[in-house]
């Protein structure tokens, strides 16, 4: 069948589970299929003056499947609209699904690099993978090139595993980096060169991990920041110790110093990027303004996904600036952008002393800003409740004496495994960011130091906010709440 005809099924498809779902959960502000199953977001570029994603999707239905790439663009990272799906399988390349990728501006050609997903045995999960083009003068319809695959199979070295290429311009060159596995299932990230984004050369392993780093290193993305070299990559295998890797898979960074004329990576350890439930295969763009932005998925493999009920699964995280803070930590916060979405700013608290304070609203897409005086704190802990009327809350404590921050979402949905804790060493000051949608929670605090990402699932209408403080009092220098439009009524 045609490319063609197999993306105007697709849409068919879309259209018809759109006018059936359920739209509870569904999100005021997030990036979101129109309907069904979307996992990864793939793609990130600007093109001719707008930012598109493009996001893995299964088009017939709420689970995972044969995947295609589903397509949104924005001028402002604000206001998405849905484009029709980018790329179908179902090709010799591609039999069995598009996976990730990545997304070039080549001199007006809109250039998408993604896996080939084949299966030589689908009942024992047997496949192999290859790297294929396809390309677009008008940034909405792609056609596949000729030439594809243009890298057919992985290094000998290797296993199966050969996925997720994130390609970049450095000088005359395209490079391209994989996540790959080795023989002994040990992840890591290769490289390869290419001069036209046609042919590729090999050049070697950029980074590679041990048995406790995991067998497979999904998603890499690999740039410059401020003068040093970050590798963010996807872990699949990391075991969890103590508060970290709680996740099913984990999303974190490699950074260092990087030499192109000899494919050295110095690096650190691995850092874990996000502290929530619900943060994956983070992507990354360099935009016009020189900024670094990353969007991730907003869920985690294996994890309760109430959504599908309703004819629909996935999101993608608000879009993020990342920057480098002190002793190389990478640092997320939200784009400036998103103040567009503020409809009403209520400044009900400045400078109060107090054990308990709450704020009523039942507005369920809110922006909260809290700063909290740490400096003469008597109190054991402080931190913010989103409450339900009755009995559902979110919660988010700082605990002063082990300087941690924990999220709490077993009252909101997340019964089992509902609490994450990350430590924050916040000192005179604990100030937080957080953007509350129909069904998740992004927290940004101090600046960026710590973030966390969840989905929740309320049953209740709202009560609102309340700021709390455990056996002593608190100094609450701020809170400002907005409440947030809805981009896709």
């Amino acid at each position: 069948m045609l490319t063609v005809n197999r993306i105007q099924q697709a849409e068919e498809a879309l259209k018809n589970k759109k006018e059936k779902m359920n739209n509870r959960y569904r999100l005021g502000y997030h990036i979101m299929a129109p309907a069904n199953w979307i996992n990864d977001p793939n793609g990130l570029v600007q093109y001719k003056g707008e930012y598109h994603v493009f996001y893995q999707h299964h088009p017939y239905d709420e689970n995972w499947g044969p995947m295609h790439w589903g397509h949104v663009k924005s001028k402002d990272l604000v206001h998405w609209e849905h484009l029709p799906i980018a790329l179908a399988p179902g090709d010799a390349c591609d039999s069995d699904g598009c996976f990730s990728g990545s997304a070039v501006d080549n001199n007006g050609e809109l250039t998408l690099i993604y896996t080939g997903h084949n299966y030589t045995d689908k009942e024992k999960d047997i496949f192999y993978q290859n790297q294929n083009i396809a390309v677009s003068t008008d940034g909405v319809t792609f056609y596949k090139i000729a030439e594809n695959p243009v890298i057919p199979e992985p290094p000998t070295d290797s296993n199966h595993h050969f996925r997720d290429p994130k390609v970049w311009k450095y000088k005359d060159s395209w490079y391209m980096v994989l996540g790959n596995s080795t023989k002994e299932n040990v992840g890591r990230v290769i490289l390869y060169c290419s001069p036209d984004l046609r042919t590729w050369s090999y050049i070697g392993v950029l980074a590679q991990g041990n048995e406790s780093l995991g067998f497979m290193w999904e998603c890499p993305d690999f740039f410059e920041l401020d003068g040093k070299h970050v590798l963010m990559i996807s872990p699949q295998g990391i075991k969890k110790d103590g508060d970290l890797y709680n996740n099913l898979f984990q999303t974190g960074y490699l950074i260092g110093d990087y030499n192109y004329e000899t494919n050295e990576f110095t690096h650190g350890s691995f850092n874990e990027l996000d502290n929530g439930h619900d943060f994956y295969a983070i992507q990354t763009l360099l935009d016009e303004k020189g900024r670094r932005i990353a969007i991730g998925w907003m869920d985690m493999w294996e994890s309760d996904m109430p959504t599908k009920e309703d004819g629909w699964c996935g999101a993608l995280t608000l879009p993020r600036e990342v920057t480098l803070g002190e002793n190389d930590k990478v640092l997320m916060n939200p784009v400036e952008e998103l103040n567009l979405l503020r409809e009403i700013e209520h400044n009900t608290l400045t400078n109060v002393t107090s054990n308990s304070y709450l704020i009523e609203t039942n507005d369920d897409l809110l922006e909260i800003k809290a700063v909290f005086d740490l400096t003469n704190c008597n109190a054991q802990s402080v931190g913010i409740k989103i409450r339900g009327i009755n009995q559902e809350e979110t919660v988010l404590t700082y605990h002063l004496d082990k300087q941690t921050l924990k999220l709490d979402c077993s009252k909101s949905g997340k019964v089992e495994d509902g609490v994450r804790n990350t430590i924050l060493r916040a000192n005179q000051e604990l100030s937080l960011r957080i953007f509350l949608d129909r069904s998740s929670i992004e927290v940004f605090a101090n600046e960026g130091q710590t973030t966390m990402t969840s989905r929740i699932y309320p049953t209740e209408d709202r009560l609102g906010i309340e700021l709390f403080a455990d056996s002593g009092d608190v100094k609450i220098k701020e809170l400002t709440y907005w409440k947030l439009k809805d981009i896709w009524k």
